[in-house]
C-alpha cells in the first residue's frame, strides 16, 4: 500500500537531507555546504547542530544561510538525553541522514537511526581511532609511530567511538619532513574528497 514516507526518511528517489553536527571551525561544513550549492552533493543540508555555542562553525551555516541550532552548551544533560535532543532536532528539520563533522562530543545514535549517521575521522580505522584520538592528536599520534602512510575514514556510527562499517577511506603519504600541520592539510584535502563520496555511496545505497 502506498502512503507518505516514515517519519525522518525521505520519499523514495528523493535527495537525503542531511543534519550536519560540529563542534569548532565547521571547514567540512563548508566544503559541503560549496559542493551543495553547486549541485554537486547527493543531499540537501537542512540543519547544522553543535554543542559549542561558540563554534565558528555556526558562523559559516549563517553565511550559507543554514538554519543551526546549539545543544546543551552547558553539558547539563546525559548522554541519552542528550542524544534525544539532537536527534528530536534532526527530526523536526525533517533530516533522515547526519554527517559528524568534528563533533566532540558522545553521541549515542538511537537504533532507528543506526545506519543512517556518518562519521569522518583522520586516520585509517582502526589506526589511530577510539576515545580521545581526534584533530592534531591523530596525526601527532601518527607521526610518533612512524607510519608511512596515513589518510581518512569515513564510516556508519554506531555507540562505540570510531567504530562501524567503514564506507570510504583515502591515502595520504607520510613524507619524512612532515609536522603536524602539514600532514594535517594534505588529510584535511582528502576528507574534502572523502566525505561527499560516502554521503553519494549512503544514498546510492538508501534508494535516493
Amino acid at each position: 500500500m502506498s502512503g507518505a514516507a516514515p517519519s525522518g526518511t525521505a520519499p523514495s528517489g528523493a535527495r537525503p537531507r542531511a543534519a550536519v553536527l560540529l563542534s569548532g571551525g565547521g571547514r567540512t561544513l563548508e566544503n559541503l555546504a560549496e559542493l551543495a550549492e553547486r549541485g554537486e552533493l547527493a543531499c540537501e543540508l537542512g540543519l547544522v547542530i553543535s554543542n559549542k555555542a561558540d563554534a565558528y562553525g555556526l558562523q559559516r551555516a549563517a553565511n550559507h544561510g543554514l538554519p543551526a541550532e546549539v545543544i546543551d552548551a552547558e553539558r547539563a544533560l546525559a548522554p541519552e538525553a542528550f542524544g534525544d535532543a539532537v536527534f528530536a532536532a534532526v527530526e523536526a528539520a525533517g533530516c533522515d541522514l547526519v554527517v559528524l563533522a568534528g563533533f566532540l562530543r558522545f553521541l549515542p545514535i538511537p537504533e532507528r537511526w543506526l545506519g543512517r549517521v556518518l562519521n569522518i575521522h583522520p586516520s585509517l580505522l582502526p589506526a589511530f581511532g577510539g576515545k580521545g584520538c581526534y584533530g592534531d592528536r591523530v596525526h601527532r599520534a601518527a607521526l610518533e609511530r612512524g607510519v608511512k602512510v596515513t589518510g581518512c575514514t569515513v564510516h556508519y556510527v554506531d555507540n562505540v567511538y570510531d567504530n562501524g562499517p567503514i564506507l570510504v577511506q583515502r591515502v595520504v603519504d607520510v613524507r619524512s619532513d612532515d609536522t603536524v600541520d602539514t600532514l594535517a592539510a594534505r588529510v584535511f584535502e582528502e576528507e574534502k574528497r572523502a566525505l561527499p563520496e560516502a554521503i553519494g555511496l549512503h544514498a546510492a545505497r538508501a534508494g535516493h
